[in-house]
């Protein structure tokens, strides 16, 4: 965890409501860290639903695979995260950690191991020694409570400067139900889903598959379409828990994807999904300015999103960005080397409402004073229409500053 608080970090947080059937426990086993709590457990009751997305790196965490085999069983009774060390890269070691842990967790919760998921965070390649603190889940099973959701997000920060919370009431035929999820992620983060760690859980009863459908279906238009320095992490786990406690007060199990009174709930996985990815984007590694990249008028959507990726994952721009230099010429670069269809002469670039370019030149009416003023906000828009289509796509970054370097620089130190 940082000093320094990102200057874009929340001015408030929401107030997290408890989740009936979820309960949390933090701890300090001092992986990597001290002075700081850096384990996590979340426990289900019984006949929880589980859905995640995980990292489509070739060289994912023990914890991924771990998390992988279960979720086929679609049920979960208990979470253990760990900050501090990713427990990857760490070969047969690493399967004996995740084998143990989830034995250990298995106990503890009273439940199969298959009923376990894990996940942790921090450095590659060191191997994480399970004993540090598998012993201590049991009194944490024992000792989890409701309401513990800022604690909970502040355990499984590594580089992150803030915890990140979210929460949303919707209704489900007219039964309120609540979403609260947590993440985590400062650096080494690019859409490949998941990009981070993230844990949102719910009182509503639906069931895993229509969950996993929901899930996947959410992260395309949020965690999906954040980069803060184009890096995929082999950690990458984002899990979605379902009680159906809410079922008690009325609400009806919801068994079908096509079930029309899953709309609200959708919408509010929607937020929650979206407001932690900017979140991340907010907290990035150095970060001092949030980016919106949109494209417009590409050949297809899938296009326009290669191209914004290409625009959000530049150097270059990101830089000009942190520099307050409305260098447009970057982003022109940018659109060309995405290799995507493009037509230079028809090209339009805007920052903010100000047209910088126009049909493949610099536009007559551009203004480099009113420019110059727009860039020093802390939440920047750029905007390329490429005029050869209908294709469109928004992804989010954050600028690229010297601390991004000074904290990446040492981070195994």
């Amino acid at each position: 965890m940082s000093a320094t608080i990102s200057p874009l970090a929340p001015k408030k947080y929401p107030k997290m409501p408890e989740i009936d059937g979820v309960r949390m426990a933090t701890a300090e086993a001092g992986i990597k860290y001290r002075g700081r709590t850096d384990v996590l457990v979340m426990a289900f009751d019984e006949g929880t639903q589980v859905a995640g997305v995980f990292t489509k790196s070739k060289c994912p965490s023990a914890p991924v695979d771990f998390c992988r085999d279960n979720l086929a069983g679609g049920k979960a009774r208990l979470l253990v995260v760990n900050s501090g060390n990713a427990n990857a890269f760490t070969g047969k070691k690493g399967r004996e950690t995740t084998a143990l842990t989830g034995k250990a967790g298995a106990k503890a919760a009273g439940c199969s191991a298959g009923e376990v998921f894990l996940a942790s965070t921090g450095v590659i390649g060191e191997p994480l020694d399970a004993g540090r603190f598998s012993h201590l889940l049991e009194g944490m099973v024992k000792a989890a409570r409701p309401g513990f959701w800022q604690e909970a997000a502040s355990a499984i920060m590594t580089t992150d400067t803030y915890p990140k919370v979210a929460t949303a009431t919707v209704q489900i035929d007219g039964v309120d139900v609540t979403i609260n999820g947590i993440a985590k992620g400062a650096g080494m983060i690019a859409p490949d889903m998941a990009t981070m760690l993230s844990f949102i859980a719910t009182d509503a009863p639906i069931a895993a598959p229509v969950l996993q459908a929901l899930l996947s279906g959410g992260v395309g238009k949020t965690f999906n379409a954040i980069t803060v320095d184009s890096d995929t992490s082999t950690s990458d786990t984002l899990l979605l828990f379902a009680t159906g406690a809410a079922e008690k007060r009325g609400a009806p199990r919801i068994e079908a994807v096509k079930d029309p009174r899953l709309a609200a709930f959708k919408r509010g996985l929607g937020k929650v999904l979206k407001s932690l990815a900017l979140q991340v984007v907010r907290d990035g590694e150095g970060a001092r300015k949030q980016v919106e990249v949109t494209v417009t008028g590409a050949k297809s959507s899938r296009s326009a999103r290669r191209i914004a990726l290409s625009i959000a994952n530049s150097p270059l721009v990101k830089t000009a960005v942190a520099g307050e230099d409305a260098n447009w010429g970057r982003v022109v670069m940018a659109v060309g080397k995405a290799g995507e269809p493009a037509d230079r002469d028809l090209l339009s670039i805007w920052f903010g409402d100000n047209r910088l370019a126009h049909q493949g030149e610099r536009d007559a009416s551009y203004s480099e004073e009113a420019t110059s003023a727009y860039m020093k906000q802390d939440e920047i828009r750029i905007r390329a229409d490429l005029g050869i289509g209908r294709g469109k796509a928004t992804v989010w970054t954050c600028d690229l500053t010297k601390e991004y370097v000074a904290i990446n620089g040492d981070y195994r130190s």
